[in-house]
């Protein structure tokens, strides 16, 4: 299974931005907050793993 990380670079609402920095990849994903952990800030590094997002 693919390990990707990223970091929270904005909160907006319901959904967070979050950008890739394991490549280098300029586009944002746009994730819903209920599918992250609940106590992510901007800047929070977070691990993606088997469909799930934990914090660094």
């Amino acid at each position: 299974m693919n390990r990707f990380e990223y970091v929270i670079v904005s909160i907006d609402g319901d959904y967070a931005n979050l950008k890739r920095t394991d490549i280098e990849f300029d586009e944002l994903k746009l994730v819903a907050r209920a599918l992250l952990p609940p106590e992510i800030t901007e800047g929070t590094r977070l691990l993606y793993e088997w469909m799930s997002y934990s914090i660094l």
